[in-house]
């Protein structure tokens, strides 16, 4: 696997189009935009971000792209106490096991009207929006390893 940022993924022949939980995986059989069948078979479940790219056995270089869903954006309604509302919001959020990215001062998570709901209670800004997710990954949900071949 090769992070982004390296250039490689300008060197890619093809590209994989993945959500969020397709870009945390362990072991997966991929279609490449292209329609070739990739396995990726890693030592440990490892996030793959847009802009990385798998190295093939071969040496072909696939490119990884995040696939756009449909989130929240979640700001603070009070911009003067803005800290300890964002604070407030991401703990109630953490506190129900909720990935959530964070953009700037502001947060995103995958639609949820029941959460919706309660981040409105709590004093939330509430906006929709399509975009890729990159959730954070908790201190025990990272990984890193090589394992792609075709499938």
């Amino acid at each position: 696997m090769l992070r982004g940022g390296v250039g490689h993924a300008t060197e890619a022949i093809d590209r994989v189009v993945l959500d969020a939980d397709e870009r945390y995986r362990r072991r997966i059989v991929m279609t490449t935009e292209r329609g070739s069948k990739i396995l990726l078979d890693l030592p440990e479940a490892t996030a793959l971000c847009d802009g990385d790219a798998l190295l093939l056995d071969d040496g072909t270089i696939i490119a990884v792209v995040a696939r756009p869903e449909p989130l929240i954006e979640i700001a603070a309604s009070d911009a003067a106490q803005q800290t300890a509302t964002m604070a407030r919001l991401a703990w109630h959020l953490g506190n129900r096991h909720t990935e959530v990215e964070i953009v700037g001062g502001k947060l995103r998570m995958r639609r949820d009207p029941v959460l919706e709901r309660m981040l409105i209670g709590l004093g939330a800004v509430l906006t929709p929006v399509e975009a890729p997710f990159e959730p954070e990954r908790g201190a025990y949900r990272h990984g890193h390893g090589e394992g792609v071949s075709r499938g």
